[in-house]
């Protein structure tokens, strides 16, 4: 009869369970990478989320503040915070119309809860309005079109106009940019999405 020596088997076993401790650390340190890059994606896809919405808001403000105003005229180059004009490829000069620039806070437009209140404080956008630009970028001189009708449309969404009596369409662009922190505190660093929109006002 053969007796085993049981010496043998415990080193056996505690070499077996290193390795199983060094296995499972290694699968433990790839589930916590894996979480935290996925988290940190997932924020960042939040936040350009963000910024469109805030940058779209501009656009949408923009056309109210458009159809507030009796004359529309080029005025100086706009005094921008973060919507820089070479975040507009086709934009080589910007004469802004009646020299004005808006910037705001999401939170300055939008009744919401608290929480979500604190949360919007942290996303601004900013716009302004120019001629649409000609082939090289400049906007001192109106493009015009003579159509038939009254009112006019957002040319971007092909908007027909209604018949009626003759009218000079002026074609202009909305620049708009959102940005990750409040309106006075978008800096180099911050996530800036920018976007444009061509309307058309018919006088």
């Amino acid at each position: 009869m053969k007796i085993r020596n049981r010496n043998s088997e415990k080193g056996f076993a505690l070499a077996l369970a290193l390795m199983m401790l060094v296995v499972m650390s290694v699968m433990g340190a790839t589930l916590m990478s894996v979480v935290s890059n996925d988290h940190k994606s997932n924020g960042l896809k939040d936040t350009n989320q963000q910024t469109f919405y805030a940058a779209e808001t501009g656009i949408k403000e923009a056309k109210r503040w458009m159809l507030a105003q009796s004359n529309l005229t080029p005025g100086n180059v706009p005094n921008v915070e973060f919507c820089k004009t070479d975040l507009f490829p086709t934009l080589g000069s910007a004469k802004t119309i009646n020299n004005y620039v808006e910037r705001k806070n999401l939170d300055e437009l939008i009744n919401a809860s608290a929480d979500e209140i604190k949360r919007l404080e942290n996303y601004s956008y900013e716009f302004f309005i120019t001629y649409t630009p000609d082939a090289n970028g400049q906007t001192s001189t109106p493009t015009t079109k003579t159509v038939s009708g009254t009112s006019g449309g957002d040319i971007s969404e092909s908007s027909s106009y209604k018949s009626g009596s003759t009218g000079t369409a002026t074609y202009f662009t909305i620049y708009s940019c959102g940005c990750d922190a409040s309106k006075n505190q978008c800096q180099t660093g911050n996530i800036v999405t920018a976007i444009e929109s061509y309307v058309t006002k018919v006088n």
